[in-house]
């Protein structure tokens, strides 16, 4: 029987385009109306395709802090999941709705039985959170969530940029065991 992996084992964090991601779902940075429109939620639609919209919009409004899940079109990975951490028009990403869709986002990747998910920096394009507050919300979420008993075995944050990558790294490497 071999060692279980560590948590830092487990967490993966990269530069990349979230979109070329082969995992069992991506994370999308969505509105809690579920539309698919600029940043990381537009580059989804673009490469998935339309059937991403059209299950989002049989899903319908979630509450901000909720995440729903969709199949992924064209992409390469199966599913994606959409983190609901801002109202659209208006209400900003916040502390507690950055945190709470990441923590839902998690759960339905262990609920359907997912071993690997992919994130980006939720809440930081279009909504302006914060990079740093992002790293250390998303992080701490994801190693609680990898502490409890769960399917999934691999949590990537993918980064648009080297900056961005490179305060997760170091906020990862200041949280983790």
């Amino acid at each position: 029987m071999k060692p279980e992996k560590s948590v830092r084992e487990r967490i993966v964090i990269q530069q990349g385009d979230i979109t070329d991601m082969a995992v069992d779902a991506i994370v999308n940075a969505a509105n809690n109306d579920l539309l698919l429109g600029a940043g990381v939620a537009g580059a989804i639609a673009r490469k998935g395709g339309e059937s991403i919209q059209k299950e989002c919009n049989e899903v319908g409004s979630i509450p901000v802090g909720f995440a729903a899940i969709t199949g992924a079109g064209n992409l390469k990975a199966r599913h994606v999941i959409h983190a609901a951490s801002m109202g659209l028009g208006g209400s900003r990403t916040t502390a507690k709705t950055l945190q709470t869709s990441t923590a839902h986002a998690l759960r339905l990747a262990a609920e359907r039985e997912l071993k690997t998910i992919a994130f980006p920096a939720v809440g930081t394009g279009v909504s302006g959170f914060p990079i740093g507050q992002c790293a250390e919300i998303m992080l701490q979420e994801a190693m609680q969530h990898l502490a409890e008993e769960t399917s999934v075995e691999t949590i990537y944050f993918v980064l648009f940029d080297e900056p961005s990558r490179a305060i997760f790294a170091s906020t990862f490497n200041r949280l983790a065991p």
